[in-house]
C-alpha cells in the first residue's frame, strides 16, 4: 500500500514546487530583484568611471580635461540606449511565446555589459558596455512590469508597482555607496566581483521563476472583470451615450468617449494598425507618458546640480554630497502604501497631488543658499518632502499604464491580438522615463550655470504645477465625462453602476 501511495506523494511535491515557482509572491520577488540588480549595477559603476577613464583606457594625459565630459557622455549613452530599446523590447515581448526568455536575454546582456565595463581598454568598449546596460534595463522594466501585471490580481497592481519603485530606489541608494566604499577599500576589480555576485543571484531567481500559463492569465482576468454576457446590454447602452465603464476589482477603468469611437465595431477589431499607434492615439495614455517624463525630469535634476550646490554652499566633499540623496530615496518605503491607496481610490488624485505638492517644496529650495545648520536641516527636510511627492506620482502612473491597455481591449476585444500590448505600453513608459532622464540634468545644469540656483528651482516648480493639469484631467479617464462618477462600491472589490 505504501508503495502505491508514493508516486502520488512525489507528484504532489512536484506540483507544490511548481506552484510556488509561479506564485504571485515569488514572481513579485523575482521582478523586484531584477529591477534592483539592474539599477544597482548602473549606480555601482558610476563612482569608478572616472578611475577607469584615467587609468584603464587609452586616453592621453593631454586629454585629461575631457574626462568629465566623457563621464557625462557615458551616462547619456545609457539613457539613449534605454529610450531606443524600450519600444523594441515591448514589441518583441508581446510577440514572444513567453516573458521568461526575454528576461533571461536581458540578464545575458547585463552580464556582457559588466564584463566590457570591467576590462574595456578604450572608450569605444566602455560605450558599448553602457549601450548593453541600457538595453538590459529596457528588457527588465518592459518585460518585468508586463509579467507582473499578468500575475498580480488587478486589485493589487498598485501595491505591486509600489514595491517595484521601492526596489529601484534602493538600487539608486546603495549602488553608489557600495561602489565607492568597496573601490576605496578593496580596489577596482572588487567592485565588479560584487556585481557578478548580484548577477548570479538574479540568474537563479530568473531560472526558478515560472510565469503563469496563458490560460491561467486568462482565467485570472475573467475573475477580475464582470461577465460580458451579463453586462452586454448595459455596455451597449453606455456606448451609445459615449462612455463605458469596466470595473476591475476596486479600481475604476473608464473608457473615454473619443477612445471608444476609434473602434466602433466591437466584434471586428482591426488588426492592420500596429498596437503602439493605437496606444498613442489615447489622450489618457499621452497624459500618463507626459507625467512620467516630467517626473523623470524633476527627479534627475538633482544628479547634475545638487552635489555641486552642497559643495559650493556647505563646502561638503564627495561622501557628504552622496549622502544628501538619502532623504529623497528613503521615502520610497512609502511607495507600497501609496500603491494600496491607488488600488482603492484610483490614480487621478494621488498623481495630481504629487505634482501640486512638489512645486512649493521646489521653490523653497531656492532659500538654501547659506552655510548654516538651519539651512542644512531645511535642505534635508525639503528633499524628503520632494521624495514623498515622487512616491505620489510614479506609482499611480505605473498603474495607469495597465488601466489604459485594459480599457482599450474592453472597448474592442482583440484589438491588440492574442498577445495583447501590455509590454509595448510599458515600453512607451520606459521611453518617456528615459527621455526625462536625459532632459532633466541638462535643463537643471544649464539654468543653474547661466541663471543661478533660484531660477533653476522656480522653473522646475512651474513645470511641475503646469504638468498637474493634464494629469488631473485625463488620468483615470477624462474628467469631462459626466457619467464616470455614476457608480457605487460593493463589498469584496465589486462595483456597479448606480
Amino acid at each position: 500500500m505504501a508503495r502505491a501511495k508514493k508516486p502520488s506523494t512525489d507528484a504532489g511535491k512536484r506540483e507544490k514546487a511548481l506552484s510556488w515557482r509561479s506564485s504571485k509572491w515569488f514572481i513579485q520577488l523575482a521582478v523586484g530583484m531584477a529591477v534592483f540588480t539592474d539599477i544597482f549595477l548602473y549606480a555601482l559603476i558610476v563612482p569608478v568611471m572616472p578611475f577607469a577613464l584615467q587609468s584603464r583606457t587609452d586616453l592621453k594625459e593631454d586629454e585629461s580635461q575631457y574626462f568629465d565630459s566623457w563621464v557625462s557622455i557615458l551616462i547619456a549613452v545609457y539613457g539613449g540606449a534605454l529610450a531606443v530599446a524600450s519600444p523594441i523590447c515591448g514589441w518583441a515581448a508581446d510577440h514572444s511565446t513567453n516573458r521568461r526568455i526575454p528576461l533571461l536575454a536581458g540578464l545575458i546582456a547585463l552580464a556582457g555589459a559588466t564584463v566590457l565595463l570591467q576590462v574595456g581598454p578604450n572608450i569605444g568598449i566602455l560605450v558599448l558596455g553602457r549601450i548593453l546596460q541600457g538595453v538590459s534595463a529596457a528588457v527588465v522594466w518592459v518585460v518585468g512590469l508586463a509579467l507582473l501585471v499578468d500575475t498580480v490580481p488587478r486589485a493589487e497592481v498598485g501595491q505591486a508597482m509600489g514595491y517595484v519603485f521601492l526596489a529601484m530606489s534602493l538600487g539608486v541608494l546603495v549602488g553608489p555607496l557600495f561602489g565607492g566604499f568597496i573601490f576605496e577599500k578593496a580596489g577596482y576589480d572588487a567592485v565588479y566581483a560584487m556585481a557578478y555576485g548580484f548577477i548570479g543571484v538574479d540568474i537563479v531567481m530568473r531560472i526558478l521563476m515560472l510565469e503563469p500559463k496563458p490560460q491561467e492569465i486568462l482565467d485570472n482576468k475573467k475573475l477580475q472583470t464582470r461577465s460580458r454576457s451579463a453586462s452586454e446590454s448595459s455596455v451597449d447602452l453606455e456606448m451609445k451615450t459615449g462612455t463605458e465603464k469596466i470595473e476591475h476589482a476596486t479600481t475604476e477603468v473608464t473608457i473615454d468617449p473619443k477612445e471608444a469611437e476609434e473602434f466602433p465595431s466591437r466584434g471586428k477589431p482591426s488588426k492592420k494598425v500596429p498596437a503602439i499607434f493605437i496606444l498613442l492615439r489615447s489622450r489618457r495614455l499621452l497624459s500618463c507618458l507626459w507625467g512620467v517624463m516630467i517626473t523623470a525630469i524633476l527627479g534627475s535634476q538633482f544628479d547634475s546640480v545638487l552635489p555641486i550646490h552642497v559643495r559650493d554652499t556647505f563646502n561638503w566633499g564627495s561622501t557628504a554630497a552622496g549622502l544628501i540623496f538619502l532623504p529623497i530615496t528613503l521615502t520610497a518605503f512609502l511607495s507600497p502604501a501609496v500603491g494600496l491607496g491607488v488600488d482603492k481610490y484610483g490614480p487621478r488624485w494621488f498623481a495630481t497631488a504629487g505634482f501640486v505638492t512638489l512645486a512649493p517644496f521646489e521653490i523653497l529650495l531656492s532659500l538654501v543658499i547659506r552655510n548654516t545648520i538651519g539651512q542644512k536641516v531645511l535642505l534635508c527636510f525639503l528633499l524628503a518632502m520632494i521624495g514623498i511627492s515622487f512616491d505620489l506620482t510614479i506609482t499611480p502612473l505605473l498603474v495607469e499604464i495597465t488601466a489604459v491597455v485594459e480599457a482599450k481591449e474592453t472597448a474592442s476585444p482583440g484589438i491588440f491580438g492574442k498577445k495583447g500590448a501590455m509590454a509595448q505600453a510599458y515600453g512607451l513608459f520606459n521611453f518617456a522615463w528615459a527621455c526625462g532622464s536625459l532632459v532633466g540634468p541638462i535643463w537643471a545644469g544649464f539654468l543653474n550655470e547661466r541663471s543661478g540656483w533660484k531660477a533653476m528651482t522656480w522653473s522646475l516648480a512651474l513645470l511641475s504645477i503646469v504638468s498637474a493639469i493634464p494629469v488631473a484631467i485625463w488620468i483615470g479617464g477624462s474628467w469631462f465625462d459626466p457619467d464616470k462618477r455614476r457608480r457605487i462600491r460593493k463589498p469584496h472589490g465589486e462595483e456597479a453602476d448606480a
